[in-house]
């Protein structure tokens, strides 16, 4: 088994973990935040940036030399399926997180919350997708 594939489940795995407590807990109860959700928008991407780029970055980069360079035993359907949700996460970050983040900024605005929940079950799904598939990947090569 190789160092690669490691260190890509493990921050897969970890980022099927965030995107759950995402998803169940943390974006529903941006609806009960009391007072100016302002700071309270503001201070919620600093701090989970912190959280997510160094798995998501990681993730990415071995996910494409798994690609470049798939491991003896392993499927490379699985690491092109694996690089491709990669990219469906990734663009969804960018083109329905990060604008309804934005929205929230500016203050609270349910719609914005509706489509911010909404659209990341694109993440939860794509990443839990990605999870199974790194167990897959890993079970490969033992």
């Amino acid at each position: 088994m190789t160092d690669v594939l490691l260190v890509h489940a493990a921050a897969t795995l970890v980022m099927v973990g965030v995107i759950w407590i995402v998803q169940v807990v943390h974006y529903p109860l941006f609806a009960r935040v009391a007072g100016d959700f302002r700071p309270y928008a503001d201070e919620h991407s600093r701090r989970i940036t912190w959280v997510v780029a160094p798995p998501m970055l990681i993730e990415a980069g071995t996910g494409l030399l798994l690609v470049i360079d798939t491991p003896d035993g392993i499927s490379s359907a699985l690491s092109w399926t694996g690089l491709v949700l990669i990219a469906v996460m990734w663009l969804s970050t960018v083109a329905l997180q990060v604008p309804e983040h934005q929205r929230l900024s500016r203050g609270f605005d349910p719609g914005a919350h509706r489509r911010l929940v909404l659209g990341n079950w694109v993440r939860t799904v794509a990443w839990s997708a990605r999870g199974a598939i790194v167990l897959v990947m890993l079970s490969q090569a033992t």
